[in-house]
């Protein structure tokens, strides 16, 4: 194994600057999140509103997320990233101007959430391409830890302060904040150079003949479809678990908006500790951690609602979310190392499509769930969970991967 290989990628001064400029657009991107909310119930007071905006950005990202995947891989990522930021700093540029000449209405912030679910879609499947053209395959985990815990880092600490800037400063800036900051990124692409393009006739061929060329290949790879089943099933019985049912259970046990804050924020922390851990903990029986992880989460997603004092309920979210992102930094770093680059755009777009689309579904599951029983809720979860993580392991080839 050479220097190279053996190097942290913030060592790479390529992956190095992709990371400085993700990172101060991940900062911007908390004005956004906190000011958006905020816009639309001083327009509305609406939840309905709220909700309906952001189901408007969902859609798009959902439906054409495989589109972006073939898009990815019969062009150049680092490209599709350009424009896509490009796109979005002229959206967020054009409502800050909106609010400050007191033009904004509710129909443009659907026409920016439908618009930025469309930049998502292509987005998405672009960074995840682009970053393994930066890094060796040996430093992926390192690389995917990294980035994965800036941005949780920022989630987890910039929404106070920002709310508090954009109370002094007004929603205007906190939108024209985001918007400056999507020129660092710019910026950091602009000087970065394109992949090596791969040999491969898909520019060639019919866009559905190529998404299902990539569903097919990832249905002919069985630790691959595997392990993307383990990784939708995390999606499936966490989301909707901690979204949902940890608000309910800190309402019913403590009765107490900052008793579910704390139980959020240990779930960020431990999330974020999990993430960072992907990137310094090696282990030559990989695959026989990654199942050991899922079977983790299943477990103690299922404790969840049998513990009763707050300390170990916090405590246990905490252990469980920091396997969440350990398994999830590890799990996407595999899918990079594993996949051809003729196909990974499209294979990323597969794995991030079955998130997606997972989410509101786990939202609902979970709805539901919890008015028949909160503590059968998250036992079902982690129960599904666990059946999931059997199934995966009784093929040799994910137990054997290193």
């Amino acid at each position: 194994m050479t220097e190279t290989t053996t190097q942290h990628p913030l060592h790479n001064p390529n992956f190095r600057l992709l990371w400085f400029g993700s990172s101060i657009s991940a900062l911007g991107d908390q004005f956004f999140l906190v000011a958006l909310p905020w816009l639309i119930l001083q327009l509305t007071a609406s939840g309905t509103a709220l909700g309906g905006i952001m189901m408007v950005g969902a859609v798009p990202r959902a439906v054409l997320m495989l589109v972006g995947g073939a898009v990815t891989d019969r062009s150049s990522p680092r490209r599709i990233l350009m424009a896509t930021a490009v796109w979005r700093t002229l959206l967020v540029a054009a409502i800050a101007a909106l609010i400050w000449l007191r033009l904004i209405g509710i129909w443009q912030l659907y026409m920016l959430s439908f618009c930025f679910g469309v930049a998502d879609a292509f987005a998405a499947p672009a960074d995840q391409t682009f970053m393994p053209s930066l890094v060796t395959r040996e430093q992926l985990p390192a690389a995917n830890s990294v980035s994965q815990g800036t941005t949780r880092l920022a989630t987890l600490l910039a929404p106070g302060p920002v709310g508090m800037l954009v109370t002094a400063l007004g929603l205007a800036w906190a939108f024209f904040i985001d918007a400056v900051s999507f020129l660092f990124i710019l910026g950091a692409l602009w000087k970065l150079p394109d992949p090596p393009k791969a040999d491969t006739p898909t520019e060639r061929k019919k866009m559905a003949h190529a998404i299902l060329e990539g569903l097919k290949y990832v249905k002919r790879d069985v630790p691959l479809r595997s392990l993307m089943l383990v990784a939708a099933a995390l999606t499936f019985c966490t989301v909707g678990p901690n979204s949902v049912g940890i608000a309910i259970l800190a309402k019913r046990q403590f009765g107490s908006a900052a008793a579910f804050g704390l139980l959020m924020s240990s779930a960020a922390a431990g999330g974020l500790v999990g993430m960072l851990l992907a990137g310094v903990w090696k282990t030559r029986r990989r695959g026989l951690l990654l199942l050991g992880s899922s079977a983790l989460i299943g477990i103690m997603i299922a404790c969840i609602g049998l513990l009763q004092p707050f300390w170990a309920l916090a405590l246990l979210l905490f252990a469980m979310c920091a396997a969440s992102g350990y398994l999830y930094v590890q799990l996407m770093a595999w899918f990079q190392q594993r996949v051809e680059r003729a196909v990974l755009g499209r294979v990323m777009s597969v794995q991030m499509f079955a998130v997606v689309g997972l989410m509101p579904f786990s939202l609902a599951a979970a709805g539901i769930a919890v008015q028949w029983n909160l503590s059968g809720m998250f036992v079902g979860a982690g129960a599904l969970m666990l059946l999931i993580t059997a199934v995966a392991s009784m093929i040799p080839e994910v137990r054997a991967i290193e």
